[in-house]
């Protein structure tokens, strides 16, 4: 644990934070109030006919009216609707919403317009919809059936692929287990997209409850992603009596991951982004058309990509001629939005001119593929010129100047004498201050300072390789990188063996862990350990909070021992 020592230093640089936080907070706040006063949103897009779907109408203020929905009726039928409350207090703020939620299902296929819902004086913004045909290639009989489908059976390597299962219900079951799906074949990052969503479907006649389970599928290098049947257990209670566990199971899958293509003409460098949607929105903390030099502002840029995770996002390239620059940590933010995973990085940074006059703010383009069009596109912020006026002391000293220039002023010489040696005095001063305060911190935390920033870099790097050498069964190899991992993961107590990792992590990662253990040290050695499924283990780890093997740690003997 590195003390943190105090200095007495006067720097503008350690109060660069501070303001930064404020800047940041109050950006928020003024984004809270342009937001719409009546919002509204459905729970998917994806509908076919005779399923149900949920519309949400949210206030953002506590109106006891209720809505008028009778315009719903013309194209939908309202099975349910139902409400709730909210009141949020943040720092003495106190914020109020009520959600109305509705149950609809589209009286025939087609694409409408939900219109818009009106609350007091309020209305919501009306939603494009399309409710798509009956799947024939489900129709039948049976009371259980799963179904397995993607969004295409082709994709490119980091884009976003969607899997979608659904289990058709008539019949009340016991004790039912839907099993995760096995994805083999080319490396595969997987996220599950919401929770499970529950509706009803009328299918030849007959109404079955469905539960819809998304996954969105990230693959991490090209070839054949395969997705065997996924599987559903359950007993059926049917006639007052209950059958055996039967098992109920998918079709399977294959997804084609093409290769990355080539970059778009005239950006050679460019980063391989995949997107359905990408944007980059720029902020700023006041307005321009006031800016005096030596004074702050705060720029925000936000990149918002559709069907991407946030540690693809770029970094953007912010420096400028002319201005001094301090930025903030970036914030990555990854949501779901209805069947897409949606990134967003928050870059923040304050900007200094120290002169006035024009300055030419660089245009800001990042090029990303579309991979619903197949083809390159660029997003970008157009370039900008900023007028930064004198500052208060500017002018003073250029008054100072102007007033030295006239004959009166060459008989006092030493006056500008004495105030360059007072100035450089103080700049000696205050370079010295800096370079006691840096030498007296204490070399280990310099050290773990210089270590810090690339740790996280090197971790992913360490745990991509050790899934790699899981993969091809290299036991020896994945040792050595999983301890190398747990030394960057625990400095202060750096575990010695597998089998102490797995008391610091949770599962399936730490099961593994146990069976690899087994396997290498343990009296049969015969037993084998399963690479895949380690492999498919380290692309999610958690840390537990206390170490597992402390539980016992001082409990006492039981009563009766072996």
């Amino acid at each position: 644990m590195v003390k943190k020592i105090k200095v007495r230093s006067f720097c503008i640089l350690r109060w660069i934070p501070r303001v930064l936080s404020g800047s940041f907070i109050l950006i928020l706040i003024n984004l809270n109030v342009t937001w719409a006063d009546v919002i509204a949103s459905v729970d998917r897009n994806n509908i076919e006919l005779n399923e149900s779907f949920t519309l949400k109408i949210i206030v953002d203020s506590l109106i006891d009216e209720e809505p008028d929905a009778s315009a719903l009726e013309k194209d939908f039928i309202i099975s349910s609707r139902s409400q709730l409350s909210n009141t949020t207090i943040i720092k003495g703020a106190i914020s109020r919403s009520r959600t109305w939620s509705y149950t609809l299902t589209a009286k025939r296929a087609g694409d409408f317009i939900i219109p818009s819902v009106i609350v007091g004086s309020e209305k919501s913004q009306p939603l494009d919809i399309s409710i798509l045909p009956q799947t024939e290639s489900i129709l039948g009989k049976a009371d259980i059936f799963i179904s397995a489908e993607v969004d295409s059976d082709e994709g490119y390597v980091q884009a976003q692929n969607i899997f979608r299962i659904k289990i058709y219900r008539n019949v009340q079951t016991r004790q039912p287990r839907l099993y995760e799906p096995e994805i083999t074949g080319a490396e595969t990052i997987i996220e599950t997209v919401g929770d499970d969503r529950n509706y009803e479907s009328v299918i030849d006649g007959k109404t079955y409850n469905v539960i819809e389970r998304v996954y969105a599928l990230f693959p991490q290098e090209s070839g054949l992603i395969e997705i065997s049947p996924v599987r559903f257990e359950a007993r059926i209670l049917k006639n007052g009596s209950i059958t055996g566990k039967k098992i109920y199971q998918s079709n399977g899958i294959n997804i084609d991951v093409l290769p990355i293509p080539s970059p778009p003409s005239g950006y050679p460098s460019a980063d391989w982004l995949p997107s359905k949607e990408l944007e980059i929105i720029e902020e700023w903390s006041r307005d321009l058309s006031n800016l005096k030099s030596g004074e702050p502002i705060t720029r925000q840029l936000t990149i918002t990509a559709k069907g991407q995770l946030s540690t693809q996002l770029p970094l953007i390239n912010y420096d400028n001629e002319g201005l001094k620059i301090y930025p903030d940590k970036p914030k990555l933010v990854d949501f779901v939005s209805a069947d897409d995973v949606v990134a967003s990085r928050i870059d923040q940074y304050a900007i200094i001119s120290s002169e006035s006059g024009e300055i030419d703010m660089k245009k800001i383009e990042i090029p990303w593929w579309d991979i619903d069009e197949n083809k390159w596109k660029i997003a970008s912020v157009p370039e900008r010129t900023i007028n930064i006026s004198p500052s208060s002391d500017d002018l003073v000293e250029d008054n100072l100047q102007t007033n030295s220039s006239k004959p009166e002023a060459e008989s006092l010489p030493y006056n500008n004498d004495f105030w360059r040696y007072i100035s450089g005095f103080l700049a000696i001063l205050w370079v010295f201050t800096i370079l006691i305060w840096f030498f007296s911190k204490p070399k280990l935390k310099r050290e773990k300072i210089k270590s810090d920033k690339p740790a996280y870099k090197k971790s992913n790097h360490l745990l991509k390789k050790a899934r790699k050498a899981a993969s091809h069964g290299e036991n020896i190899e994945f040792n050595k990188l999983i301890l190398e991992w747990g030394k960057m993961q625990w400095p202060e107590m750096v575990p010695l063996s597998l089998l102490k990792i797995s008391n610091l992590v949770e599962e399936p990662f730490a099961e593994e862990l146990k069976k690899f253990d087994r396997a290498t040290y343990g009296p049969d050695k015969k037993f084998k350990w399963d690479g895949k499924k380690m492999a498919k283990s380290l692309n999610k780890i958690s840390v537990v909070k206390k170490d597992k093997s402390e539980k016992n740690k001082h409990s006492l003997p039981p009563l009766l021992p072996n």
